[in-house]
């Protein structure tokens, strides 16, 4: 891989350090920009648009993403998959480069993203996909890594293994 995907620009809202609730352990969480699901009730409709928040290289984030030994990576939205390609480029070099594990949160399903070729080269390279728009009249109190009762966690590698969606086996 060359070091241009560094150059390669992308729209973040934020990128938040040591969150417990986006995944397993503690993890940074890339907040994207732009999401065409619009879900009633979401909990960051400041991230719908497209062009909220700033523009960044890979290379900015990467080094942010990476900084901490104790941490793994989610990718949040907004909807990371609008920005499939340039985030391929940012978890491939992640997977290189670390030993972290991705989540990725998306309000599309695992059954679309597959055959989307884009969409499907970024999901190769995550470990769970918590799939699925939020429904905000279909929630209960203490879920934990999800936002409503249809939203999946899916294991990725044991999904393209098995040629469907595999449920994470998350012991709480």
């Amino acid at each position: 891989m060359t070091s241009d995907w560094k150059d390669i620009k992308i729209q973040i809202m934020d990128i938040v350090h040591s969150s417990s609730v986006d995944g397993t352990g503690f993890r940074d969480v890339l907040f994207l920009s732009g999401c065409p699901h619009r879900c009633d009730g979401c909990h960051n409709p400041q991230t719908w648009d497209y062009q909220a928040g700033k523009e960044v290289t890979l290379g900015e984030v990467y080094d942010n993403l990476t900084q901490s030994f104790i941490t793994n990576i989610t990718f949040s939205g907004g909807e990371p998959f609008e920005q499939s390609e340039a985030l391929y480029f940012l978890a491939k070099a992640i997977k290189e480069n670390t030993d972290k594990t991705i989540w990725v949160y998306s309000g599309y399903v695992y059954e679309n993203l597959v055959y989307d070729r884009d969409k499907r080269k970024l999901l190769e390279l995550c470990d769970v996909l918590v799939d699925g728009k939020y429904e905000k009249d279909n929630t209960e109190l203490n879920m934990r890594f999800r936002g409503s009762l249809n939203q999946r966690i899916i294991d990725v590698k044991a999904s393209f293994q098995e040629h469907k969606a595999v449920l994470c086996d998350i012991s709480f």
